[in-house]
């Protein structure tokens, strides 16, 4: 990751990441923690490690797999790969010193230059592991981070992922080496009086900091906007663990070309379109993929991107049928919505890539694993049963319109737009002054077109 020590104006955005570049002092901070496109065009050679704790009852091979998947995402080869299940966790180097060493001389003789665990390591395990295996070492969060910045396309993305990255990175500063920390004096304005090398690095990674959260309130004051824009629509969110098909689903019921790669984080951007093929009254978002243990800080950087998560009218929650995990991503899933707040938000689960399922389905099952909520399974490839979802989810999202008759004045264009954008028209009679309008419509905009105050007229 390169970063910029260039002041910045407060009138001005603050640049990205890679649009500077720091001093020789953080060259080895970047070669120790350095993100997917940063990294050589053949990737690091990785020896991965499914950890599973004490406590843990998450299926192995399942965890072993995903990590793979994460790591091949981030651009890196996996050269070695094992399982370690462990009795207890050493507060020390979370596997213990023994077993690390152990560890390193595997991956040596596998020919890795890095090794990643899946696990979340603090800041002193990282540095203990990393002596005693005599690698560079790469936790389960590094991994997450390196693929939401290699996915990263928007200004928006690109900032919400460095925040996180450089919080990340931040109390890991004094793992660079003992020369770090050597005390100096300086010429004015260059270093304080015995200012470490380490702490002039955090310094400058707080004002980065600092800069990047200014620009990202920014954007988020925009996204605020567009969404009090649709409020008066049906808002619908495709929800589901990375991977499930989102995207795929969208392109489907929308017609659109988003890009739906198969790879986890492919899309970090919320994307709304018309569900609804009359005035746009209902609208449909696709949001970030969940996964199980996301990051806190990845979820306080995304806040405004999923926000439109907690303030939609309908989950549509998306889960790939095919997988054998798919109950393990519907219970993650499940998490990742209570922590957001949208617990109580109706939903529909929607049972994606019917076509890679072998045999037929287990209704029963299904019900009892879904609690008897509303669900549907399908092909995003299969046209009529897409037409189908769509249908439904325009309905249920319609659910609380009722029926109104509205006099409109001609001069008062902006309730005729809104009649016209918001509302399904049944009836209409052009009278001397106006029109008499008989439609369907969210109580929200009936209560719009029904006032005089002058706020309604914009």
């Amino acid at each position: 990751m390169r970063f910029t020590s260039k002041p910045i104006a407060e009138s001005q955005e603050a640049p990205l990441a890679d649009e500077g570049r720091w001093e020789e002092l953080v060259q080895r901070f970047e070669r120790r923690h350095a993100p997917a496109k940063a990294r050589p065009e053949s990737g690091n050679a990785c020896y991965v490690v499914s950890v599973l704790g004490p406590r843990e009852s998450a299926d192995p091979g399942a965890k072993l797999r995903e990590i793979l998947g994460l790591v091949e995402a981030q651009g890196d080869r996996v050269v070695g790969r094992e399982q370690l299940a462990l009795a207890r966790l050493d507060p020390r180097t979370h596997l213990g010193s023994g077993q690390a060493e152990a560890l390193g001389e595997r991956a040596l003789e596998a020919g890795a230059d890095m090794l990643v665990l899946d696990a979340e390591l603090s800041p002193s395990q990282m540095r203990n592991l990393e002596d005693a295996a005599g690698l560079p070492i790469c936790d389960r969060e590094a991994v997450i981070l390196n693929v939401f910045q290699a996915h990263a396309r928007s200004r928006r993305a690109k900032i919400q992922v460095e925040i996180a990255h450089l919080e990340y990175l931040r109390p890991r500063i004094r793992g660079l080496g003992l020369e770090m920390d050597q005390q100096a004096g300086g010429m004015m304005y260059a270093r304080g009086p015995g200012e470490t090398a380490s702490e002039l690095l955090a310094r400058r990674l707080d004002g980065r900091l600092a800069d990047l959260r200014r620009a990202l309130g920014k954007l988020a004051e925009s996204g605020r906007v567009q969404r009090r824009r649709r409020a008066d629509c049906g808002r619908i969110a495709l929800v589901g663990y990375t991977n499930a098909g989102k995207t795929s689903l969208m392109n489907a019921l929308t017609g659109t070309a988003l890009s739906a790669r198969d790879r986890p984080f492919e899309t970090l951007d919320a994307t709304s379109r018309s569900l609804s093929r009359h005035g746009g009254d209902v609208v449909i978002s696709d949001t970030v993929g969940f996964i199980r243990r996301l990051p806190e800080r990845l979820m306080a950087s995304f806040e405004s991107t999923l926000a439109e998560v907690a303030e939609a009218s309908l989950l549509a929650v998306v889960l790939d049928v095919s997988d054998p995990e798919w109950t393990l991503h519907l219970t993650t899933t499940q998490d990742v919505l209570e922590r957001l707040g949208a617990a109580e938000v109706p939903r529909l689960y929607v049972l994606n890539k019917l076509d890679r399922h072998p045999g037929p389905l287990d209704e029963g099952v299904i019900d009892q694993q879904l609690g008897g909520a509303p669900w549907c399974a399908l092909s995003s490839r299969d046209a009529e049963a897409v037409q189908r979802l769509r249908e439904r989810l325009v309905e249920l999202a319609r659910s609380e319109r009722r029926l109104a008759r509205v006099f409109v004045p001609y001069e008062d264009v902006a309730r005729m737009d809104l009649v016209h954008r918001r509302c399904e028209v049944l009836a209409s009679d052009a009278k001397e002054h106006g029109v008499r309008f008989t439609l369907e419509a969210s109580p929200r905009v009936i209560e719009r077109l029904t006032t005089n105050r002058e706020e309604d007229r914009r």
